[in-house]
């Protein structure tokens, strides 16, 4: 009943064996040992940026990224039939769905509790077993709502309408060229002057275009930082890879996550 799942079914089809874990780690943990073939997992949403958990996961992890799925998000708020927005005093979301839907929340139910919870299924899941009158609504996905049998109080609550997640797929393998591709790596310079100058100039020099750079602490010292960066383009392509080994002799580190098909929304 999550986004997340119907991202993993638009990209595998409904034929695959989809199953539900309740962390993004234990995603990564179950595909690094074996235990599932792919995992899926949210990277990146249009209003709140990113999903700082799934970052995290690949800073320790040896998984490659070996495909991309971007989703249109429509929220919605349900609950046990009965309910009705008067009485409604409490909602429950995994934090990036209530901050997607924070105006609409603050306009229509202000002063209900606002509870964040590891999912928005779960969300759905505590609703349906709730007491009848217990004034608890969740916001989710549609989906959510006809599996765990509640009903729809309001539809498309989301502040934006054009409010998108990327989620990526993760494996053990990497991806061949697809002729439409985009490259994911994590980057650490020296703290020094003029250090990320260099490491951004080789983009505009040999024509490369970077879709995303996200930095982020770096477990290595106060005031440290590692850099996410996405590109057009494949590792093996020629162009790329000229790119890269100038890049790598500009970074103290540098770890390829995948390069991968590109997302088509």
């Amino acid at each position: 009943g999550t986004f997340t799942e119907a991202a993993a079914l638009k990209h595998f089809g409904h034929a695959v064996d989809a199953r539900p874990l309740t962390t993004i780690s234990e995603v990564f943990r179950d595909v690094d040992a074996g235990d599932l073939d792919y995992g899926v997992v949210p990277v990146e949403n249009s209003t709140e940026g990113m999903v700082t958990h799934t970052l995290e996961c690949f800073l320790e992890s040896p998984l490659v990224i070996c495909g991309e799925v971007e989703m249109r998000i429509h929220q919605a708020l349900m609950a046990r039939p009965g309910t009705t927005m008067a009485n409604v005093r409490a909602i429950y979301s995994h934090q990036q769905s209530l901050a997607q839907c924070r105006l609409w929340l603050d306009a229509n139910l202000p002063n209900a509790e606002r509870h964040t919870v590891s999912s928005n299924a779960e969300a759905a899941r505590l609703v349906s077993e709730s007491a009848a009158d217990s004034g608890w609504v969740a916001v989710a996905g549609e989906q959510a709502a006809e599996t765990y049998g509640l009903d729809l109080l309001a539809n498309s609550i989301e502040d934006r309408p054009d409010n998108t997640t990327r989620f990526l797929v993760i494996g053990r393998q990497d991806t061949d060229p697809s002729g439409s591709d985009k490259t994911s790596l994590i980057v650490s310079v020296k703290n020094e002057p003029g250090a990320l100058y260099r490491l951004l100039e080789p983009f505009q020099r040999h024509g490369i275009d970077m879709t995303r750079l996200e930095s982020r602490p770096s477990h290595a010292g106060v005031w440290s930082y590692r850099f996410f960066i996405d590109f057009v383009g494949h590792a093996k392509d020629t162009t790329v890879e000229r790119f890269l080994d100038e890049i790598r002799a500009q970074a103290s580190e540098l770890k390829i996550l995948g390069s991968y098909p590109r997302a088509v929304l």
